[in-house]
């Protein structure tokens, strides 16, 4: 019985020794669910999330969102709110067999106690199928209550079936003021914190925290208590954190990417929108993040290509020939001399002219073809040089633009029977604004009167039905 005691006295010591040795980070996360900084979307006052988790009636539910924003502090709070035995399990090191173990206990908790079970899972992006597919029949009959944390985007990584019974909330990263709210927390805490310290923490030095951990207090904190813990005092005792004490505690920015995740997509996402907004500054900024996280370069250039030809066009028919020229120039050249015709291309193509007509024509080409119109090609389209082809009369009454002033000649190139058409409409940017001028001039000589009510903003359907322009897809 005494050696029992002295073991649990043992095991106290064990533990406060730890808590009191755990980084700065471990030790600042929040006991309750009112000292939680940030996320108040997600579980602030009065969400429904927290009305679950307060009266103890928390379903599965997946917490999605990049490093250090509360996923694991969030569902260790929850952990202190629900009666039911809380075990925790990473994806990283667990397998099939401990999953199985947890079923099993949780089965004879149930059985023996009344008492369900919440399996918190950090990671759980990297459970396989079979090991998501193991826990499925169990978080279906309630016998277990997940909780899963993922940095991934749970649509994708997480098996559908699972997803399906778990409610998804998104983390975001914390805000500024969030950040410095934690900071300014952990300065002061006496007990779990650096209150004991005479620390003096320079604003300059703490807006550069902010600037550089993008939204992850982990990575603040880390900052914070390695900049006090390195800095020795000056000479009235006191240790004072300046802006070059904070840039030397935290000397290289993480670049949060992952090239198959969703940064990845988000950041394309976005230096493709800046270039289609003409801002070449921003372009080059999520360009420069690109590169240097190590995205792949042609990667980069192949969206450019298609930007070249979608949102510019014949706007500016340069733009597509500067765009194919940095591809081809990124594979002659590799990295990192690839990143120069990069640069020009992107810039090139935030200050050209912005146009998307001809790729829209093709879209509404593409939607006539889909209802299902006869596009027979007519005789005198026809190739007229294949052996039998003259005999069967095609190429009959086709007349040869060269032949005519102005290299061109009224007649039809559209299948018999089929309305006439006018998908693609030329912009008043660049080089389109002749292009319109030149298609005004052929469309007004080749109409017929009844057609003209086109060009007072309506347009011909296939249907023979009349639309407002600007009314249906831009």
């Amino acid at each position: 019985m005494k050696e029992g005691r002295k073991m649990d006295l043992f095991s106290y010591r064990a533990e406060q020794e730890k808590r009191m040795n755990a980084p700065l980070a471990a030790r600042m996360r929040p006991a309750t669910l009112d000292e939680l900084v940030g996320q108040e979307d997600v579980v602030g006052p009065g969400t429904l999330l927290r009305r679950a988790i307060e009266a103890d009636r928390l379903t599965s539910v997946i917490f999605y969102g990049p490093p250090g924003v509360g996923k694991t502090t969030l569902a260790r709070l929850i952990a202190g709110y629900t009666r039911s035995a809380f075990v925790t399990l990473s994806a990283v090191t667990a397998g099939v067999a401990d999953l199985r173990r947890i079923v099993d206990d949780a089965r004879e908790r149930l059985g023996m106690y009344g008492q369900k079970t919440t399996l918190f899972i950090d990671e759980i992006h990297r459970f396989n199928k079979a090991q998501q597919d193991a826990l499925l029949p169990h978080v279906e009959d309630g016998l277990i209550i997940l909780i899963g944390a993922t940095t991934e985007n749970p649509y994708f990584e997480v098996n559908k079936a699972l997803l399906s019974r778990s409610q998804v909330f998104a983390l975001h990263p914390l805000g500024p003021e969030d950040l410095k709210t934690i900071a300014r927390r952990a300065i002061a805490d006496k007990e779990r914190g650096l209150g004991t310290m005479p620390l003096e923490v320079r604003e300059e030095a703490l807006d550069h925290w902010v600037r550089y951990c993008e939204g992850d207090a982990r990575r603040l904190l880390s900052a914070l208590e390695l900049a006090a813990l390195t800095t020795a005092p000056d000479d009235r005792g006191r240790i004072v954190v300046t802006l070059e004490v904070a840039e030397a505690s935290i000397q290289r920015r993480a670049v949060v990417y992952d090239r198959e995740g969703d940064v990845h997509y988000d950041t394309i996402s976005a230096f493709i929108k800046s270039v289609r907004g003409s801002d070449p500054d921003a372009a080059l900024l999520w360009l420069a993040k690109m590169l240097k996280a190590g995205e792949d370069p042609l990667f980069i250039a192949r969206r450019l290509v298609i930007l070249a030809s979608e949102d510019i066009g014949n706007a500016d028919p340069q733009g597509l020939v500067v765009a194919v020229s940095a591809f081809q120039a990124v594979q002659w050249l590799g990295m990192p001399e690839g990143r120069i015709p990069l640069a020009q291309a992107t810039t090139y193509l935030a200050t050209a002219p912005k146009s998307n007509a001809s790729y829209m024509a093709l879209e509404k080409a593409l939607a006539d073809v889909g209802k299902g119109l006869d596009l027979t090609v007519p005789r005198h389209l026809r190739d007229a040089h294949y052996s039998g082809a003259k005999a069967m009369g095609h190429g009959e009454e086709y007349l040869y633009p060269h032949d005519y002033p102005g290299h061109w000649v009224e007649q039809s190139y559209l299948p018999p029977g089929i309305a006439p058409r006018r998908y693609y409409r030329p912009s008043d940017q660049g080089h389109e604004q002749q292009i319109a001028r030149f298609m005004a001039a052929r469309w007004k000589e080749e109409q017929s009167p009844g057609e003209k009510r086109e060009e007072a903003g309506e347009k011909i359907t296939g249907e023979g039905k009349h639309q407002v322009e600007g009314s249906g897809t831009p």
